[in-house]
């Protein structure tokens, strides 16, 4: 199993697809999920892109670390994993929670950054009282108990009927996310406002925001757009999954804004 030490004696496990010769397309996982979140994406982007995958801390086959942390600090963990297969520049694409990640990169490494993918999130995320009663209710209940209402916002009900075994692929990532690894996470979040680091972003960057996104809002998107000079927004009929809610549609325009 392909993993890395940090630093800090964290653990990250990485899985590498693709072209071996192409340019390096990282994938970064959302809160609660690991990085086959991004199964849709391999197969076509695979054929032009190296692609690493790997498991924040805290989930899928990744340890957690010592003590608490903050979204500097898995921006770190992606210039750990640089480092280490010696690539100095690649592309990155995150989701919700690694969105804010990218937008760190973006600020503190524009150097190692060919492009942003900044997905279905926000430079602030929540409030800290919705996440203060997040990680209550996780520590109360553990990951299964939140589930379901988790689900219900990730994907729109017509999608949840449609599919229902791609559905119950990503909950069991979530159900299976140790409740103290996803409060860790919960609370770098909550401790994250990057609204003033927008404007100072020189690297090449595109927004894609869901429709029907009701955690991370098009509003907010928009508003990351806006806020970054130069970004190009896309909004697609999605709830806060999109790369697998609107796989094809999220594919392609990842596709085209990377060979553009």
């Amino acid at each position: 199993m392909p993993e890395i030490t940090t630093d800090d004696g964290c653990r990250l496990h990485y899985q590498l697809d693709g072209r071996e010769d192409g340019p390096l397309l990282v994938f970064a996982n959302s809160l609660g999920t690991a990085l086959a979140m991004w199964d849709p994406q391999v197969p076509s982007l695979g054929e032009h892109f190296r692609i690493l995958r790997f498991d924040a801390r805290g989930h899928g086959l990744s340890g957690i670390g010592a003590g608490a942390y903050g979204i500097d600090r898995l921006g770190r963990d992606v210039l750990s994993l640089l480092d280490h297969l010696g690539v100095a520049k690649a592309h990155f694409c995150g989701l919700s929670m690694s969105g804010m990640v990218g937008i760190w990169l973006g600020r503190q490494a524009p150097e190692r950054c060919l492009s942003l993918a900044l997905c279905n999130t926000a430079a602030l995320i929540g409030s800290k009282e919705t996440w203060e009663a997040r990680i209550a209710a996780v520590m109360a209940q553990g990951t299964a108990g939140i589930t379901d209402a988790v689900i219900d916002r990730w994907f729109t009900e017509p999608f949840r009927a449609r599919a229902p075994a791609e559905v119950a692929r990503i909950a069991a990532m979530l159900r299976t996310t140790p409740s103290a690894c996803y409060a860790a996470a919960c609370a770098a979040i909550r401790d994250a406002d990057l609204r003033a680091e927008l404007g100072a972003i020189a690297v090449r960057t595109l927004v894609i925001a869901g429709t029907f996104d009701q955690s991370t809002t098009a509003a907010d998107g928009r508003f990351l757009a806006q806020g970054i000079p130069g970004a190009r927004y896309a909004e697609l009929a999605s709830a806060h999954l999109s790369n697998i809610e609107a796989a094809g549609d999220f594919t392609r325009t990842l596709s085209d804004f990377l060979s553009s």
